[in-house]
């Protein structure tokens, strides 16, 4: 499975052990560890105010590290949107 490459220097843990994606799965979206939950389920629902221990016991093939690697990813893609907005990459 081919892992979705973030910026190392944005990391606090490595998302390319736990966010995967395969073209044939959800889309194309990224996943987490091959699972079919996506990095954008897993911010939506924390968006809409469920805590991390709420999505743990509605999905029990997630882990604490899943989150992590989640927040590292989304922290990676703010950053990389922001310095793509301002001119410099």
């Amino acid at each position: 499975m081919p892992a979705l490459g973030a910026d190392p220097g944005l990391q606090p843990m490595n998302a390319t052990e736990r966010i995967t994606i395969e073209p044939g799965k959800r889309g194309g979206k990224p996943c987490i560890r091959g699972l079919r939950i996506t990095v954008d389920d897993v911010l939506s629902y924390l968006a809409s105010g469920m805590t991390e221990a709420e999505i743990l016991a509605d999905f029990p093939d997630l882990e604490h590290d899943d989150f992590l690697a989640v927040y590292g990813l989304s922290s990676s893609e703010i950053c990389r949107a922001f310095r793509y907005s301002q001119g410099c990459m």
